[in-house]
């Protein structure tokens, strides 16, 4: 297809049979689908303030982790959707897309049966539509240094004698594996993962080297898709914090931290990252004792706008990072974030600019200085938003 007069054209076999429709936009070329993101954000968050050239990157293979449902037998498990392989998606790189061949092998080395949702011939009971097999997905993260997360997602601990066993066969064949796990959610849900993480590495956590430090993921902890925008994502936020140059700082839904690490990078700056999630807490927590030079970061699990409001206002920071989910912050943190003078500006990193808009309308006082779109998803109408606003 062409766009401004260069030809764009992404060759997804599984788009073109309808089995898999993730990339919605995949048929229009990439200016076009850029130039319409551009559009809606610029719609919904309007203004006289400047937004600066989006950042996008490569059309294809620019994935970091795979999440693939398990379907067919424990001789051929197929990986990708429950409509069949997806091993060769063209968002893959090479690094990643080259480990699933020995996970299928594994898999069948370790005669882990797939998990079939369609309930054993006969059985009428309350429990028969719990289905049969075991395991249900394998996810795959692969880091900046082609090191590797593998995770299984299984029904119970029935097989974690034989991965134990054959887990040396799957490491000489995956070389770059640094964290294998095992995630036992038995629930018959549409859930991807659940509470319980067996680590059968002596590493647990995967290094995500970035510019400014590397953050340790651990197997439940949250990280951006795509490396080459999150490494813009944090640069870009990282210059706009030091050209504030806030004495203090939160970083609320901090994730694993990396917007509190950055901003911890100047001396003798305050800064405090609060994420409900345990895991991502620790990750942060790890990265912080293994820094050279830790500086004064302190990372609590608790819930975001909890924490916020039960601040005094003498405890409140020049600047505050959010990056909640799509639904935004809220009412009430941004009640706490409107009323609260002591801090003078947001920097706000959305995947949502429609909850974004939402929320800065509750924010009036706070009126936006810089945005930048960040392409996150190509081939999707999905994109991140980074915008930072000041008082007035």
């Amino acid at each position: 297809m062409q766009g401004q007069g260069r030809i764009y054209l992404v060759q997804c076999s599984h788009f073109a049979d309808r089995s898999c429709l993730s990339c919605g936009w995949i048929y229009r070329s990439y200016d076009d689908q850029l130039m319409a993101k551009m559009q809606q954000a610029r719609g919904f968050v309007p203004g006289d303030f400047p937004w600066l050239p989006p950042i996008q990157p490569p059309e294809t293979a620019f994935r970091n982790k795979a999440k693939m449902v398990v379907t067919g037998t424990v001789d051929h498990p197929v990986l990708g959707l429950t409509t069949g392989d997806l091993t060769d998606c063209p968002l893959y790189p090479p690094a990643l897309a080259a480990t699933f061949e020995p996970i299928r092998q594994f898999i069948t080395r370790a005669a882990i049966v797939p998990y079939d949702l369609t309930p054993a011939p006969g059985r009428v009971s309350p429990q028969a539509a719990a289905g049969r097999g075991e395991l249900k997905y394998v996810i795959v993260t692969l880091s900046p240094d082609d090191e590797l997360m593998v995770r299984l997602v299984v029904r119970s601990q029935e097989s974690v004698g034989r991965v134990r066993k054959h887990l040396p066969w799957l490491a000489s064949h995956l070389p770059g594996l640094a964290v294998f796990s095992i995630n036992i959610q038995p629930e018959h849900k549409a859930i991807l993962e659940g509470d319980r993480e067996i680590i059968l590495t002596d590493r647990s956590t995967l290094p995500m080297r970035l510019e400014g430090g590397t953050l340790h993921l651990r197997p439940q902890s949250f990280f951006q898709t795509n490396t080459i925008i999150a490494q813009a994502l944090y640069g870009q936020a990282r210059q706009w914090i030091d050209d504030v140059a806030p004495a203090s700082v939160w970083d609320l839904y901090c994730g694993v931290g990396g917007f509190a690490l950055l901003a911890a990078a100047a001396p003798g700056r305050q800064v405090t990252g609060v994420e409900i999630s345990r895991e991502a807490i620790a990750s942060a927590q790890q990265t912080v004792a293994d820094l050279p030079q830790p500086g004064q970061v302190t990372f609590i699990a608790d819930d975001a706008t909890a924490y916020a409001l039960a601040a005094s206002p003498q405890q409140a920071p020049d600047l505050v990072i959010v990056n909640p989910p799509r639904r935004g912050i809220g009412p009430q943190l941004c009640g706490w974030l409107e009323q609260t003078a002591t801090v003078t500006h947001v920097l706000y990193s959305s995947c949502n600019a429609q909850s974004l808009a939402a929320d800065l309308a509750l924010m009036p006082s706070l009126r936006p200085r810089l945005a930048r779109l960040l392409d996150m998803f190509p081939h999707t109408p999905h994109y991140e938003t980074l915008i930072l606003v000041e008082r007035m």
